[in-house]
């Protein structure tokens, strides 16, 4: 196969690998870009009868596809919810993929407030998610509101749930749409978020986090310890998911949404930093690679990162996202993790004028001299520029047949060179 027949698919696998490969991989989501003009009727003409797939082939950017590895069945709970205070959910011990945030019931195309209550023999927790009008248009995905602990008392519910979950694989789903998308992507297989962004993230929240650190520990750390031992008999089961397959899965990746000011440099090494390494050995041992989802600011955990055993940071998000440069990162990172991401969503904004586009994406090409999987980060929003995705994804195919070009003997003429004669 000659490099310019290599799919987006295949170079990330590449660039997975430690290779440099011909051309750089441009893998990302464009799902919000496209439900929200879609919802609005505001798609471009040529696009109107377009499904995602298409949209991302004929733009030549690879789709990023995540999907749940895992669900969960609650033994012993009763899920109960209500949209707008009308119920519309009842189950006795369902099976979750999203727990304990339970995205998997909340609408998304309607705006509300959805309450869930999950009823159990030792007392009734309760989740509150709101979707406004704009997060409809916009294609994105409610927030929560309530989390799931909001008292002392909670905790030893959580804590039963937990231990009385029963772990769903989900290989074929993550199969199924390996099959869908095809070599014009890449699926990667969600984790659950490491036990320290579960508490901050999921089951506390980040200010009733910190006052519990201060006033509840003991509650957080068993917690975290409990979170810690159910990931721990979760990641062996991942075995079957297996990096030889011949539709591979050679990368799984950690939801973790992290962020250095609120995932703080001490916190980090107290919480995090020895989780992450003795979870990158069990994946490694399986011939996985394994990221996280950090598409906070990370200037503050630059440091600390190359020692976790992560092999990517996913979604790397760079100034004006952050007040972390790219170059930092680039320079803090030479030994790992590889960055995916790194084209801030800013830069396709009709704000920022055509050139000085084309001139960032230039200088952040000058200095890639390293495998990198390139993304739109954190999202490609509704009014964002598809037309500067395209440009990027021919510029990338201008760089390589370039590469190639200088890669042909003195003595060799270009194909150019071989039609004209």
């Amino acid at each position: 196969m000659s490099s310019a027949e290599l799919s987006q698919r295949e170079l990330a696998w590449r660039v997975l690998r430690g290779e440099m490969p011909p051309r750089l991989p441009f893998i990302t989501r464009l799902e919000a870009w496209h439900r929200s003009h879609q919802r609005t009727q505001t798609l471009p003409l040529a696009m109107m009868d377009w499904d995602l797939d298409r949209l991302h082939r004929e733009v030549g950017v690879g789709r990023l596809k995540f999907v749940n590895a895992y669900a969960f069945r609650l033994r012993g709970v009763e899920v109960r919810a209500r949209f707008n205070g009308q119920p519309f959910y009842a189950d006795y011990e369902p099976v979750i993929e999203n727990f304990p945030s339970l995205w998997d019931i909340v609408s998304t195309t309607q705006p509300g407030i959805t309450e869930t209550d999950l009823i159990t023999p030792q007392g009734t927790l309760h989740l509150r998610h709101g979707l406004l009008e704009e997060h409809v248009r916009n294609g994105l995905d409610p927030y929560l509101q309530q989390h799931l602990i909001s008292q002392p008392e909670d905790y030893a519910i959580v804590e039963t749930i937990i231990e009385r979950m029963e772990f769903v694989p989900l290989f074929d789903t993550v199969r199924s749409w390996q099959d869908q998308i095809g070599e014009h992507g890449f699926v990667v297989p969600l984790l659950q978020r490491i036990p320290f962004q579960q508490v901050l993230l999921e089951y506390l929240g980040e200010v009733n986090t910190f006052k519990a650190l201060h006033y509840e520990r003991k509650h957080v750390e068993r917690l975290l310890q409990l979170l810690d031992e159910q990931l721990l008999d979760i990641l062996p089961r991942l075995a079957p998911l297996d990096a030889g397959d011949p539709r591979g899965t050679p990368y799984v990746e950690f939801p973790d949404n992290l962020h250095g000011v609120m995932t703080s440099p001490p916190l980090f090494r107290r919480y995090c930093l020895e989780t992450y390494q003795k979870y990158a050995a069990i994946l490694h041992g399986q011939g996985k690679k394994v990221g996280s989802h950090t598409d906070g600011d990370m200037r503050p955990l630059l440091s600390l990162l190359p020692e976790s055993g992560l092999d990517v940071c996913e979604s790397f998000s760079p100034q004006p996202l952050t007040s972390c440069t790219f170059e930092e990162a680039w320079q803090a990172f030479q030994r790992g993790p590889l960055i995916w991401g790194a084209i801030p969503s800013p830069w396709l904004e009709e704000q920022t004028p055509q050139e000085q586009f084309e001139r960032a994406i230039e200088d952040l090409l000058a200095l890639i001299d390293r495998p990198i999987l390139l993304g739109v980060v954190d999202l490609f929003m509704p009014h964002n520029s598809i037309e500067r995705v395209a440009w990027i994804a021919k510029k990338l195919e201008q760089r390589q047949r370039l590469s190639d070009q200088s890669r042909v003997k003195p003595s060799e003429p270009l194909a150019s060179e071989k039609e004209q004669s």
